[in-house]
């Protein structure tokens, strides 16, 4: 057990190395031998993988594939939807977005004929409220991305609620399911949502490189992705340069040779996930995200994530003092081996199954000697 509260940037479980490392290795034998079985065996590598993904959101056969990360995997899905669902129409986010995201759409809008409607936080407020978003969010929306749990406050939306008016606006509903997937409950067997993107790297305790897909399967049909390639078709191995036909599965969103390296390094995490089950990986981060705010209105620090366990994804932010240089931080508390991070003045804190029981309270302690609690207190 260690001091480790870094779940929402790398995921990890007991004996993960040694897992992977076989994983890997097996993989490695294979892909050595001096025979033909590479393909077909790496092939079903990646399937395995798929076959995890599917079970861990509900997914139905054939509506997921893998994606180098989720800004590959955004670009994939708008590019094969038909022009007239996004040309003149809003493409709608929420200022807490992942920046890639829309780094990815402000620059793709133009070309797409799109308007970028990116939802803004009301004023000294950290994460945009569910119920601005739905304010924004008219019949003109063509699609709309939400963003299950944010990754600078670990606000978690009402995806159904969310969807369900999405739904009723007749506009593409996306979800960005990254920060969530593993640690708080998720499922697409509602049907009102359309898409999802994700990564295995986090909560799910896997390897950067193993992005996921998922397209519902009504609107998979009507989509010909414009990044294409032979692994896109019905038969990957059909040579016929004026016939290419698109498969009829989430293969589609394939292009060139897939990758399969990732998919094998992540395979172990997911499944360690799914057998352990989220409801109990819920549980054990609910106890010390407690202990955490516990700990943290005790000294009167402040708070940067909802209090509201039904609105919190697997993460604790607090917002350190401006007098303070968060990287000096966070470096005392890595010489004294506890693991954290901080984008700007937030503090993040993201405890595991790998974190020990003791390991709140060593954080504190830390942080007392490190901050001046007179220094600390919220305004």
């Amino acid at each position: 057990m260690s001091r480790y509260f870094l779940y929402h940037s790398i995921g990890t479980f007991p004996g993960k190395a040694a897992q992977m490392s076989d994983a890997l290795g097996r993989f490695s034998q294979v892909w050595s031998a001096e025979d033909d079985g590479q393909w077909p065996a790496a092939l079903a590598e990646r399937q395995s993988f798929i076959d995890a993904w599917r079970g861990v959101i509900d997914a139905q056969e054939g509506s997921m594939t893998t994606a180098e990360n989720v800004t590959t995997a955004l670009y994939s899905l708008i590019g094969g939807l038909p022009a007239d669902r996004l040309r003149g129409k809003r493409v709608l986010v929420a200022a807490d977005c992942f920046p890639s995201l829309h780094f990815l759409l402000a620059g793709i809008a133009p070309r797409f004929g799109f308007t970028l409607d990116t939802v803004p936080f009301r004023q000294g407020e950290g994460w945009v409220r569910d119920d601005d978003f739905i304010a924004h969010w008219r019949e003109d929306v063509g699609l709309a991305l939400l963003t299950f749990v944010s990754s600078t406050t670990s606000h978690r939306v009402d995806v159904d609620r969310l969807a369900a008016h999405g739904h009723a606006m007749g506009s593409i509903v996306g979800v960005d399911i990254t920060q969530g997937v593993g640690v708080a409950p998720f499922s697409v067997s509602g049907g009102d949502i359309d898409f999802v993107v994700s990564t295995s790297l986090k909560w799910l305790c896997g390897a950067s490189g193993a992005g996921v897909l998922y397209v519902r399967p009504d609107l998979l049909t009507d989509c010909q992705p414009e990044l294409r390639g032979w692994f896109s078709q019905e038969n990957p191995f059909s040579w016929d340069l004026d016939k290419f036909q698109y498969a009829g599965d989430a293969r589609r969103f394939d292009h060139g040779t897939p990758a399969i390296l990732a998919s094998v390094a992540s395979l172990p995490g997911i499944n360690w996930v799914m057998e352990r089950g989220i409801d109990a990986i819920r549980a054990n981060n609910l106890g010390a995200a407690h202990k955490i705010i516990g700990r943290a209105k005790d000294l009167g620090w402040k708070i940067a994530s909802p209090l509201d366990d039904n609105e919190r994804g697997g993460s604790v932010m607090l917002t350190l003092p401006s007098t303070i240089e968060p990287p000096a931080v966070i470096s005392a508390l890595r010489a004294e081996e506890i693991y954290c991070d901080a984008r700007g003045s937030t503090m993040r804190l993201s405890p595991g199954v790998v974190t020990s029981e003791s390991a709140v309270d060593e954080l504190f302690n830390a942080l007392e000697r490190i901050v001046p609690t007179g220094k600390t207190r919220s305004a």
